[in-house]
């Protein structure tokens, strides 16, 4: 009768004593985490920044094929900077772009290991072709911009040129390094980035928060909303605006193919539990 009400016991105490313990290894394993983290991102910025002029004259590629094409007897490709410093940037960029690049496998397979633990036997081979498929569909992204988007943007900007036949004044694309290094990463970023939308969709869809005949019933909101992504995550050009939006599109209807077969597999698996 004489303690207090509200007042905290030795099991309340015990109780919440047991809770914290958990919750600091788990924070102790996320730090330790991270640290591998930032440890493969050092990594492979000093390997990129060690073969920068290489990997910047690989993405010139696409550059100097649309030149050729264009440019007719004119083989020679110019870049200009026009900061003492500016390639030296692009460089550090560029290796810094690299790097996000080589740890985004290291990244998923991070985050499935830390949430593995937390995850059933089925849930965990369920969650496993995800993390597989999220930079597969990462390298088919950038190989796409490396293959079609960058070669048919840049034939379009050099067919803009004015060569001066006619006494005309010469008017000639000299592209700083600087400004063909962002579009590249900007669209490399948005194609891959977006390329991710089959796998975001087929995680909602198994995790119940989205079904396939909702996807259908709202493609006419996705089309407006995709093309609405596309305008705010591209260069301010609409041939790059347009492919992407055709891209997610076609991407979104595989999407719906995909949901349906997660929603199957559920299906089968909650039929085989009640046998």
């Amino acid at each position: 009768m004489n303690e207090k009400i509200g007042t905290d016991t030795p099991d309340d105490d015990d109780e919440v004593e047991a809770s914290r313990a958990p919750l600091m290894d788990h924070l102790n394993e996320l730090r330790t985490r991270l640290i591998r983290l930032v440890i493969v991102l050092a990594i492979g910025f000093v390997v990129c920044f060690i073969f920068a002029e290489p990997i910047y004259n690989f993405l010139l590629v696409p550059f100097e094929d649309a030149a050729a094409r264009v440019r007719e007897g004119d083989l020679g490709l110019r870049l200009i900077f026009t900061a003492p410093l500016e390639f030296f940037f692009v460089k550090v960029k560029l290796a810094f772009f690299g790097a996000l690049i080589l740890a985004f496998p290291w990244f998923a397979y991070e985050v499935y290991a830390f949430v593995a633990p937390g995850l059933y036997r089925n849930e965990r081979g369920a969650f496993a072709p995800f993390l597989l498929g999220a930079p597969a569909l990462f390298v088919a992204g950038m190989s796409f911009v490396y293959y079609f988007v960058l070669p048919f943007v840049m034939r379009f900007a050099l067919s803009q040129e004015q060569m001066g036949t006619g006494g005309g004044p010469s008017i000639e694309l000299l592209t700083r390094v600087s400004d063909y290094l962002n579009l590249v990463t900007t669209l490399i970023l948005a194609f891959g980035l977006s390329f991710q939308l089959p796998i975001l969709l087929m995680l909602l869809g198994g995790a119940g928060i989205v079904n396939s005949k909702q996807l259908v019933n709202f493609w006419k909101f996705a089309l407006v909303g995709i093309f609405a992504f596309a305008a705010f995550v591209t260069p301010p050009d609409p041939i790059s605006q347009l492919i992407l939006g055709s891209v997610l599109m076609g991407l979104y209807g595989l999407s719906i193919i995909g949901v349906k077969l997660v929603e199957k597999r559920g299906e089968k698996v909650a039929a085989e539990s009640e046998s």
